[in-house]
């Protein structure tokens, strides 16, 4: 009697212990935020929890009694194929309810004692995971969108014919059309073309500057366009894309085009035309959706005429050109420049110059710059560099003495006077470039990479004018 009442008892605590934990099972069941599914060993439908029918939209009557598969839209039903196999299935991407829900499932075999009871499926909603993937992307294409830097807020002046340039790039921004930007070294054309993309509906989308002189023309083909594995010798595996492809969506920015080879503008052409692309050693068209910002500081016209530069290509790029302006055309946007650049560089070298000086203007507006407002920026530079610590204000005196004008028809470089002579435009400007590289060379003991960076110009394009002029 003893025994069967220890026995009564020991059973009640089981049963309650039990109940208990079915009860935190059930609890765990109708809470969770996956969806759960149950089905016999039949394969009919047992057990659904809430969460089952928020993401499915079925509910106990769709299930309850039903074969496993009737809330496939998409598929085949895991639990099904546990039950075949006996083993767990994980990671399958299937479309369920009526709203094609599309859910990652991982389903394993329910087994009592060794013997299969039926299956149990936990679905994982992965429409917020697209979601969260989607954010990633975007996320990383917000990063990649500081490539293409700057804005039409970084574009200073007043004068007409720079306002004139900056409410055509707006226009041009808001429009799919190539855009082709022209004008001398220096004159901003890449803040433009930053300036166009940031402001289009492709922002979030990668920006490539392409400087087709600083890239040998033997690989520019390559490196524009991809090239397929085993397209030539040291191709990579598995091939590469090209730099269009890198852009899809986005906009590429294609800096002294008129550099480029008459082959390798017969592909441009294509990609303009066409809107696809073929790699070196292949045959399949790539489809892309890239705006084209094309820019030149040659005089292209004169190429087209001499055969350099095709007549159809140059009517596809000039679509929507701009011409931006020279700094010698717009001297009244000087002081305004120089400004600016003083408190970009109190931010970058840490100093706190408070302004300069009207005679140091004055010099400035009578300089006629070939390097326009990147020479500018460098005459500002220098001069700060040159300051002493305790000095505030911008003088004359602090500023690179090959920056003046002296006589009308002389350019001072290392002391002497360059007699710019006559002729054309071209001759006289590189007459005068000629002599300034060779300035700046000298100035930097021949280094060759020093010299490329004063002058912000590849090295490749510094080789290539040293060669150009003959400079010794």
């Amino acid at each position: 009697m003893h025994k069967d009442k220890n026995n009564t008892i020991k059973i009640t605590k089981e049963l309650t212990n039990l109940k208990e934990v079915k009860s935190m099972l059930g609890a765990v069941f109708y809470a969770t935020q996956d969806a759960i599914s149950v089905v016999n060993k039949e394969g009919l439908g047992i057990m659904i929890n809430p969460a089952y029918t928020k993401i499915t939209g079925l509910s106990e009557k769709d299930i309850i009694g039903k074969p496993a598969t009737v809330d496939i839209a998409e598929g085949e039903s895991v639990h099904m194929q546990v039950l075949a196999t006996k083993k767990p299935v994980k990671g399958r991407l299937l479309k369920v309810g009526p709203n094609k829900k599309e859910v990652l499932v991982n389903a394993a075999p329910i087994i009592v004692d060794g013997e299969l009871k039926g299956s149990v499926g936990v679905l994982h909603d992965i429409t917020e995971m697209n979601k969260l993937s989607e954010e990633l992307k975007q996320a990383k294409q917000i990063i990649r969108k500081l490539e293409a830097k700057y804005t039409f807020d970084d574009i200073a002046g007043k004068e007409a014919s720079i306002v004139d340039a900056i409410e055509k790039a707006k226009k041009a921004a808001f429009t799919p059309a190539t855009v082709f930007l022209v004008g001398e070294s220096g004159t901003g054309k890449e803040i433009f073309a930053h300036a166009i993309h940031n402001a289009s509906d492709r922002k979030y989308n990668q920006f490539v500057r392409v400087n087709c002189a600083a890239i040998a023309q033997s690989i520019l083909d390559s490196e524009l366009f991809g090239y397929e594995e085993g397209a030539f010798t040291g191709a990579k595996k598995g091939g590469k894309k090209g730099l269009f492809e890198e852009a899809n969506r986005g906009t590429i920015f294609l800096d002294e085009i008129s550099e480029i080879s008459v082959e390798t503008q017969a592909k441009l052409l294509r990609v303009l035309q066409e809107k696809e692309v073929v790699r070196v050693g292949g045959t399949k068209s790539i489809s892309i959706d890239v705006r084209i910002i094309a820019a030149t500081n040659a005089n292209i016209e004169e190429s087209v005429k001499q055969g350099k530069f095709r007549k159809d290509l140059y009517y596809r790029i000039n679509m929507f050109p701009i011409k931006i302006p020279s700094l010698r055309d717009r001297k009244g946007d000087i002081e305004l420049l120089a400004r600016l650049f003083i408190k970009k560089f109190n931010q970058e070298y840490g100093r706190n110059i408070e302004g300069i000086k009207d005679d140091a203007i004055k010099a400035l507006i009578e300089y006629d710059r070939p390097g326009n407002v990147r020479e500018l920026e460098n005459i500002i530079g220098r001069a700060i560099i040159s300051m002493r610590i305790n000095e505030k204000i911008i003088e004359k005196k602090h500023m690179p003495k090959f920056s003046f004008r002296e006589q009308s028809d002389k350019l001072p470089i290392d002391g002497d006077l360059y007699d710019l002579g006559s002729g054309t435009l071209e001759e006289l400007t590189q007459g005068m470039e000629k002599a300034y590289i060779a300035q700046v060379l000298k100035e930097n003991s021949n280094n060759k990479t020093k010299t490329a960076k004063v002058l912000d110009i590849s090295l490749r394009n510094l080789y290539y004018k040293i060669e150009k002029f003959g400079i010794k």
